[in-house]
């Protein structure tokens, strides 16, 4: 019974003390069971040392000696000591986790159930379309058409993560870009009683009081939402575009899985670190929540409208919406007639467009969405096929406005000279603009002469060859190589235009999308640089530097007079904020701790080898005794001094 005691007091006071000394969490599960384990195999040993001291009795009394108490308790600070090594061995092989109240561990529990659902639901998924054996060869030849299949089955997420690899042709084969295209419109619809009651809830009123008609066979069945055509009761023709009752919650758990699994690949893989696998995941994760606010989508419509100029209205137009109608899950807005690029016929074919209308309609789209991208900073960053229709008067109608792009007038002014060298061949400005657009990546630099040569040979490339060419996203990479980080915007402006060219060649099959954007670099710059906007900028920095002449006496007489008065002083932007300082104080101090605790370790174990001194007890001299206390002094600053180091490293990520 005594033992027992002894064991539970010994485990709750050990718990307590490392809790301290290690200044970290120690759960209460681990701690006492450690020191109670540890209790029980060593005190057996502990009582041996109490009897070869002559402290205890071969009866297990203590004898009555003032000297008894300090054995004790240094037997038990020895006992405390393994507890401490145990720990960190432990939590060095099976770091601790923070603990969680019971509210949000179920919640994490149910969390990660509905996660692994998900996961178990999309390999049956892939399995039942035969992704999971395509060993042979007409195996393989189905390999496009199971795999838009499993996209289209496994939901929202991956039928948007499919439209997004139809257009990269410049990654995946042509098969397999042609297939995942149907995702652009022809998903799964869902019942009409369904979409019925979802379109009543968000219209907080029945169908009849807002329109004469509505069709229950959708138009199009989108990835995020489906479009059915309908009446208001003014006669207007329109179209309502709901969104799947099920989406929000599908698609929290499809990012989830996707932002683990491109965090789980930048650990594991050079490449994916290098892509950016976790940043991508993340953009594409915040675009797909937008989407799911049509809200977000209606201001964006507005926006774009509003951007565009007379010219642009004669190519490309928005339709009209009805933002009263419109909420969060819900968009009314004009019916727009026509055939989307996705499904245009192939040139040949009965109704497909003239080679000569299609080019001039490829021509006139481009030079719209290049405006936007390079005069007014706003532009569509989801063209793919299936947002595009083509009228037909020739006008090409947008649709699907859940990702705009915004590119700031800063970049803008960098980003046409670009343009203009990239026609020009001149791989010498070329670099420069690109220098001056772009940052290295933190703790690289940039070969300045090597990536000049990367461009140059893109761009000879580019002008001696007919072949496709995928020039932006040939950049990215060239970019990428050198360690070099694109702004967002710009980012995603060279993605759209690479999407645009794999888009408008559903129109034009032999279109030259790169030539042409190019082509008309030089007079996109020219109206950039109008005379009224150069008098303006001018007007700026004339006023800026006028205050900043202003201020330069006052700077200048503020330096003589410090230092006349010796009191200039020069702030060293090394060690300049509080986390550098707090970073050198942290690693003097574990330098500190470690150097005096591996100097007490040296002398308790030189005192305790001394077998002379006056004697404490009848076989133990003092020298051996202050030994041991004086090395368990060392050990715990050893152990306190690698347990901050432990967790520093968990705090800054490694």
């Amino acid at each position: 019974m005594l033992f027992a005691i002894g064991a539970v007091v010994f485990a709750v006071a050990a718990t307590w003390l490392a809790k301290r000394a290690l200044e970290a969490r120690v759960g209460w599960v681990r701690g006492p069971l450690v020191s109670l384990v540890v209790f029980v195999v060593f005190a057996p040993l502990g009582v041996w040392v109490l009897r070869q001291a002559g402290i205890m009795r071969g009866s297990g009394v203590l004898v009555d000696n003032p000297i008894t108490i300090g054995f004790v308790l240094l037997v038990l600070a020895w006992m405390f000591a393994i507890v401490l090594i145990v720990l960190i061995a432990l939590e060095l092989m099976w770091p601790a986790r923070v603990p969680v109240g019971p509210i949000r561990a179920i919640r994490g529990a149910l969390h990660r159930r509905r996660r692994a659902m998900r996961y178990a639901r999309i390999v049956a998924i892939a399995s039942r379309h035969g992704l999971g054996g395509m060993r042979s060869e007409s195996a393989r030849a189905e390999l496009p058409r199971a795999l838009a299949a499993t996209l289209d089955d496994a939901g929202v997420t991956f039928v948007k993560l499919g439209q997004i690899l139809s257009t990269r042709s410049d990654l995946l084969p042509a098969e397999i870009t042609r297939a995942l295209a149907t995702l652009q419109m022809d998903t799964t619809p869902i019942p009409w009683p369904e979409a019925k009651s979802a379109i009543e809830t968000q219209l907080g009123r029945p169908l009849d009081l807002v329109f004469t008609f509505i069709d229950e066979t959708p138009l199009a069945a989108a990835s995020v939402g489906q479009v059915h055509t309908a009446q208001l009761r003014d006669g207007t023709d329109v179209v309502v575009k709901i969104q799947r009752p099920k989406a929000r919650a599908e698609v929290a758990t499809d990012l989830d899985i996707i932002e683990r699994a491109a965090a789980d690949l930048e650990r594991r893989t050079t490449w994916a670190k290098d892509v950016g696998a976790s940043a991508l995941a993340a953009q594409f994760a915040v675009a797909l929540r937008e989407e799911l606010d049509y809200r977000v989508e209606v201001a964006n419509m507005e926006m774009l409208r509003d951007s565009m100029t007379a010219a642009d209205a004669r190519a490309v137009r928005i339709p009209d919406v009805y933002p009263e109608l419109c909420t969060e899950q819900l968009i009314v807005m004009e019916h727009v007639r026509g055939i989307p690029f996705s499904r245009l016929p192939a040139p040949g074919e009965p109704g497909s467009v003239a080679p000569e209308d299609a080019t001039a309609i490829a021509d006139a789209v481009l030079d719209v969405i290049v405006g936007q991208v390079a005069l007014r900073g706003v532009f569509h960053a989801d063209l793919h096929p299936g947002n595009l229709i083509l009228q037909p008067d020739g006008i090409v109608a947008l649709i699907d406005f859940g990702s705009v792009g915004i590119v700031e007038k800063s970049l803008r002014r960098l980003l046409l000279p670009l343009l203009v060298a990239l026609h020009n061949e001149d791989d010498s400005g070329a670099t420069d603009a690109v220098l001056m657009l772009v940052k290295p990546r933190s703790g690289s630099a940039v070969d300045v002469a090597a990536l000049q040569h990367d461009i140059g040979v893109l761009l000879t490339r580019l002008h001696n060859s007919r072949a496709d060419q995928h020039l932006f996203s040939a950049l990215i990479d060239v970019l990428r190589h050198h360690r070099l980080a694109l702004p967002p915007g710009l980012l995603l402006a060279f993605r759209t235009l690479g999407a645009v060219e794999g888009t408008l060649r559903r129109l034009d099959p032999g279109y030259d999308m790169i030539k042409r954007a190019l082509s008309r670099a030089p007079h996109y710059a020219l109206r950039m640089g109008d005379p009224r906007t150069a008098a303006l900028s001018a007007q700026v920095q004339l006023q800026l530097g006028r205050e900043r002449l202003r201020d330069l006496p006052r700077r200048v007489d503020g330096i003589l007079h410090d230092l006349e008065s010796g009191e200039l002083t020069v702030r060293l932007r090394a060690l300049e904020s509080p986390d550098d300082r707090s970073w050198v104080e942290s690693l003097t101090g574990r330098l500190t701790t470690t150097v005096v605790g591996a100097t007490l370790v040296i002398v308790g174990v030189m005192l305790g080898v001394a077998d002379h001194g006056p004697l404490l007890t009848e076989t133990v001299s003092v020298f051996p005794f202050l030994g041991s206390i004086v090395g368990l002094g060392g050990l715990l600053l050893l152990l306190r001094s690698l347990r901050s180091a432990l967790v520093r490293r968990e705090s800054s990520g490694g």
